[in-house]
């Protein structure tokens, strides 16, 4: 969670309106009107796509980047790379002349170089590192960065070499990740000498378009244009986000013309947005997923039996008529259709209530009293988990299964879903980071994403031998086998009621010039411009 920055952000906040105005009377203001509160400016620490845009998607820069609304890799703050023949080591070309962010709240004194890639991943790895903290990095974690990366060797300030412990066909496309993104040890080391270590995750300081300038929990962020970045100006100068929850509201804001973006729109008003001639609606298929997490490890839910119940009594096209209002599909696997390597052939569960009741019979399980967690806000992959959450308890009464809905403040809710004694199932879902298999099966039920991403807490030993050796082989014919088979397990073993896959439309303001839909679910606003 962001903790308060003392005084500071009254300070910043105070003098906002000077610092914007310095901009001068033509300088453009894009406002996007965000879905929820960032639960941390430090995209490693987190899995909320609200922090990934408002830190690292807009404020800074990976090794790596993905070309814009495409899942095409292109050079980032790494200008070229070489792989070695075994395809353990990785050598980066880094970009020269890169500055960091120069602002109120730090002047840095040297260029990007090596020191900074290097410590952005000790800090995620090394104990003994002061930034390393609890050791809660949920995505370095989930991609197995801690073993598979042994060492980063610094050649030169313009050159570091990774290397590996076995290869991995995942890893440059993983290094295009927000937990990848590059921090200034310059920065962090300034922080700890002054005692203020917490500031990293609270005032970004990175090389992207955008730098940071001010926060006010819960209503507003704030950031200009870098001057000094180094793929060019951008033509919006001022690019504020305003938080606002409610979709209702966003919309509102929208036709008002006080934001000119907004994200997730409830299904309900797309056919008004359709038709309204201020209004661009864009449209992408999503690489997204929403689904319902067992805790596997809790009694009744670590009997494959009653979970299968549970899944043959939801009728989940309802849920996808009910909730997506037709921008969905029903979910049959853990990994959307639009991802090579999905598995056609599995067949969905069946909508069965009176077999379910049966196999719950057969499990011994009688009078089940079970919660069921609602996310608190949208996300790409479910427009209102509330509204599902109330389908889902109606479905399982009429199998005898009594069901309390819970919720939490999203950060909250994000934590306490990770907890290994949680009781019930809770709604979570994924927007794909990159366009690979991976991406879904090891960062959401692989092993080692316990305590990460894994909500359903499971490790099965099968599922795990079949999606580890597909990330060490580069033909993807066969890491295509391999994804199919794993899905294969997961279906039998149901850790996860699948949910649906939305169809992402975007309402975009007619005066915004040249945004583009992410892929990856992702706001990003580099390049974007504005008719004023």
């Amino acid at each position: 969670m962001i903790k308060k920055i003392n005084a500071l952000t009254v300070v910043l906040l105070a003098t906002t309106v000077g610092v914007f105005a310095a901009g001068g009377a033509n300088a453009k203001t894009l406002v996007y009107c965000s879905e929820a509160t960032p639960d941390s400016f430090d995209a490693a620490r987190t899995t909320s796509g609200a922090s990934y845009d408002a830190s690292a998607r807009n404020v800074s820069n990976g090794l790596i980047k993905i070309k814009r609304g495409s899942t095409e890799l292109e050079p980032g703050l790494a200008e070229s790379w070489e792989i070695s023949d075994d395809g353990t080591e990785y050598t980066f070309n880094l970009r020269k002349g890169v500055k960091f962010h120069n602002t109120s709240f730090f002047t840095p004194t040297r260029d990007f170089n090596a020191d900074d890639v290097i410590f952005s991943f000790d800090r995620q790895k090394n104990e003994d590192n002061p930034f390393y903290g609890d050791g809660l990095w949920p995505q370095f974690n989930a991609y197995t960065f801690p073993t598979l990366i042994e060492n980063i060797e610094k050649i030169d300030d313009n050159t570091v070499k990774f290397k590996l412990s076995k290869p991995d066909a995942t890893f440059l496309a993983t290094l295009s990740l927000t937990f990848a993104v590059i921090q200034s040890q310059e920065y962090a080391d300034k922080l700890l000498a002054e005692g203020r270590p917490e500031e990293l995750s609270q005032i970004p300081i990175g090389t992207g378009p955008y730098q940071f300038v001010a926060y006010q929990k819960d209503a507003v962020i704030r950031y200009q244009a870098n001057p000094d970045y180094w793929a060019g100006p951008q033509k919006v100068e001022n690019l504020i986000f305003s938080i606002t929850p409610d979709a209702s509201v966003r919309y509102q804001k929208l036709k008002a013309g006080e934001c000119h973006v907004m994200a997730y729109p409830n299904p309900a008003d797309l056919v008004e947005m359709r038709t309204d001639d201020a209004i661009n609606m864009l449209t992408k298929e999503g690489l997204n997923l929403s689904f319902l997490a067992y805790n596997t490890t809790v009694a009744p839910f670590d009997d494959v039996r009653v979970r299968k119940a549970l899944n043959m009594a939801v009728n989940k096209q309802a849920i996808v008529d009910g909730v997506y209002a037709g921008a969905g599909i029903v979910s049959v696997n853990p990994l959307p259709p639009s991802v090579w390597g999905y598995n056609s052939a599995i067949k969905d569960d069946p909508y069965d209530p009176e077999q379910a009741k049966k196999m719950l019979e057969e499990a011994g399980v009688k009078d089940l009293n079970m919660k069921i967690w609602a996310m608190p806000v949208q996300r790409p992959y479910m427009p209102n988990a509330r509204r599902a959450a109330e389908m889902l308890q109606s479905d399982l009464s009429q199998i005898g299964v009594n069901v309390e809905l819970v919720t939490y403040e999203w950060g909250e809710y994000l934590k306490r879903s990770l907890e290994k004694d949680r009781d019930g199932a809770v709604i979570l879902g994924w927007t794909g980071g990159i366009a690979d298999p991976d991406n879904f099966m090891a960062a959401l039920l692989g092993c080692q994403a316990i305590g990460s991403a894994n909500r359903a807490q499971w490790c099965n030993e099968d599922f795990e031998k079949l999606i580890q050796a597909a990330k060490v082989t580069s033909d993807q014919a066969e890491r295509t086998k391999l994804y199919e088979q794993a899905q294969v397990v997961f279906k039998e073993q149901a850790p996860w009621l699948t949910l649906a896959h939305q169809i992402v439309e975007q309402p975009v303001s007619k005066k915004v010039i040249d945004f583009r839909m992410d892929p990856f679910g992702g706001y990003l606003f580099e390049d974007v411009d504005i008719q004023e």
